[in-house]
């Protein structure tokens, strides 16, 4: 299934477990310091879920070997929990966006990429991990938000949805305010639906004006364990 290694570009006394054709995972509880897990594998759809159920995700920069992922603490946002500051709030009372779900997940995850790499910042976001996100979305495991004006796609995230749990992946705006409409647009959308928790994966800024907040992996995995197993309403 696995097997241990030791990766010195990472850690010189930590073990690293490498992933086989199997799509199971070891606990996340033996990542290391920084969260990282394992190497190898793929990213098939059973795997990608398998991963995600495990509060596991991967993250890796084009050309190196897919890197397994599962951060201590974990950044969350409780839905009941979603925070709007007053511009914020004014900005979407204007009705600056059209807000569209699942209508554009191929340019939404494509211009993630792009803008990411156009603003020097780099993406995970590789041609290997767009073809695997847009498989899951089209068996219907992957959800996408939109944001446009004028009838351009300005801004929008996409994200995975396993049960009563969405987990966050990326976001991107050209526009001022767009992904943030978009992302309490989300948010909202998927409270109505049931959606009791959110996964922002790694500590941000960003996210934390939101009212996103980070809670230990072990009641992460307790709560996925959970919500992944009830279905939405």
């Amino acid at each position: 299934m696995y097997h241990f290694d030791t990766w010195g570009i990472w850690s010189i006394d930590m073990p690293l477990f490498i992933l086989d054709d199997s799509p199971r995972f070891p606990p996340p509880e033996f990542a290391r310091p920084d969260g990282l897990l394992a190497i190898g594998g793929d990213l098939s759809v059973p795997r990608l879920l398998s991963a995600y159920r495990k509060g596991i995700f991967p993250w890796y920069n084009e050309g190196e070997p897919i890197l397994w992922w599962s951060p201590d603490p974990r950044l969350v946002l409780y839905p009941k929990e979603l925070h709007v500051g007053r511009r914020l709030a004014r900005t979407m009372r204007q009705k600056r966006f059209e807000i569209t779900f699942d209508q554009a997940f191929e340019e939404v995850i494509n211009l993630c990429a792009k803008t990411r790499i156009d603003t020097g910042q780099g993406t995970w976001i590789t041609r290997e991990m767009i073809h695997a996100y847009t498989n899951l979305f089209q068996e219907g495991w992957c959800k996408s938000t939109e944001a446009w004006q004028r009838g351009r796609l300005v801004g929008g995230l996409y994200g995975v949805q396993i049960g009563r749990v969405f987990f966050g992946e990326s976001m991107f705006s050209t526009v001022r305010d767009a992904s943030k409409v978009a992302f309490v647009e989300t948010v909202k959308r998927l409270q109505e639906r049931g959606v009791k928790l959110i996964d922002c994966q790694v500590p941000t800024r960003h996210l934390a004006t939101f009212g996103a907040r980070l809670i230990s992996r072990a009641k992460f995995l307790e709560e996925i364990e959970r919500w992944t197993r009830s279905n939405p309403e």
